[in-house]
């Protein structure tokens, strides 16, 4: 035996130090005060290597994905070479590269936990603001749809359309205009001020799509990183998401309210259009679950403009209801509720709770 722990000390002392990361975890996820404390130092520390990896123009932790996913297929067929050449070694060297295989998991997994998955455990938008979500009656869900619906046809006319009369911003614009969306929903807010950096644009955007994704935070390289091939109608609002993520805020909910309340709170038409376009769109839903006929007549009062982004928007997202995008959903539904979110992937829609305490 103890020759074997020396045969594979390497792998062993690796697979400790994985333990020890998941220990501190769990610490640190066993109440709030500790996941308060926890997820403070870690925020600072993102934000500060965070840094480093916003000097390069691209999304680092794209190609840190597509080096792992490689890396594992390397290791692979080392394993599979080791199988076929290592006579009377064979148990050895098989044991030692799945360890290994298990190690490089184990130690992203934990990684992610320490520097995102604590955030689920911490205080949140809710408890720092006061605003809350509450049950919703149909007549305030009906009011508050209309507002968006008025808003949407106040701004809709000030945005650049293609002959199609679909939305046509440039995205150098968007993303231009992002670092100082904030700006005003953070005097209200001060616990959301920071400095933003202008967010990356993703090389492997139509592979999200595919996947259902429209973005994403990144604990490991600190960026936040948006889908340029789905419509650019939601892109401030998008974009706007994952700079909620980037304040520490890992409720898809509440990030998805922050994206709404902040774009439409700042001085950008761009992004006050795009960001009552997304609650219209959660409100609407939610309406037209509740009511139809009430839904119907809210409907009927959007300009032809706001149809015409509604449309391209759900004919774009209607050509990837396929396996891929099933699948993907359901990991990170699954992913959600492991992290203590008991409503899983449906945890987006109870934004229109929070839409309407809020306005």
């Amino acid at each position: 035996m103890t020759a074997f722990l020396k045969r594979h000390k390497a792998v062993h002392i690796w697979l400790l130090c994985d333990l020890v990361l998941f220990g501190l975890y769990w610490w640190a996820v066993s109440s709030r005060q500790s996941a308060n404390v926890f997820s403070g130092f870690t925020q600072h520390l993102k934000d500060g290597y965070a840094g480093l990896w916003y000097i390069f123009p691209f999304s680092v932790v794209e190609w840190f994905y597509a080096a792992f996913i490689l890396g594992m297929l390397a290791w692979l067929a080392v394993l599979l070479h080791r199988l076929r050449t290592w006579r009377g070694r064979r148990f050895h060297g098989a044991y030692g590269c799945i360890l290994g295989m298990a190690c490089l998991a184990l130690t992203a997994s934990a990684i992610y936990c320490l520097g995102w998955g604590v955030n689920y455990y911490a205080d949140g938008f809710q408890e720092k603001s006061g605003v809350c979500a509450r049950p919703v009656t149909a007549d305030e869900l009906e009011r508050v749809t209309l507002y968006f619906t008025e808003k949407l046809a106040d701004t809709a006319g000030q945005i650049p359309r293609d002959e199609q009369n679909v939305f046509a911003v440039p995205q150098e614009e968007i993303f231009a205009a992002s670092p100082h969306i904030y700006d005003n929903l953070s005097r209200e807010f001060p616990f959301l001020a920071r400095t933003d950096r202008v967010p990356k644009k993703m090389f492997f955007s139509r592979l999200f799509s595919a996947m259902n994704f429209t973005g994403f935070y990144s604990p490991y390289t600190g960026e936040s990183n948006l889908n340029i091939d789905s419509p650019s109608c939601l892109l401030p609002a998008n974009i706007t998401h994952e700079l909620a993520h980037q304040r520490g805020i890992a409720s898809e909910q509440e990030c998805n309210f922050l994206a709404i309340a902040a774009a439409t709170a700042s001085d950008n038409i761009v992004y006050q259009y795009s960001g009552y376009l997304m609650g219209y769109i959660q409100l609407s839903n939610a309406l037209y679950r509740a009511d139809y006929d009430r839904w119907a007549a809210v409907r009927a009062l959007l300009p032809e403009s706001v149809l015409a982004d509604l449309r391209y928007h759900s004919a774009y997202w209607s050509q990837f209801e396929g396996l891929t995008a099933q699948v993907s959903t359901k990991i990170y539904d699954s992913s959600l509720k492991s992290y203590g979110q008991a409503d899983g992937i449906q945890s987006y829609g109870t934004v229109v709770d929070l839409l309407v305490a809020y306005y």
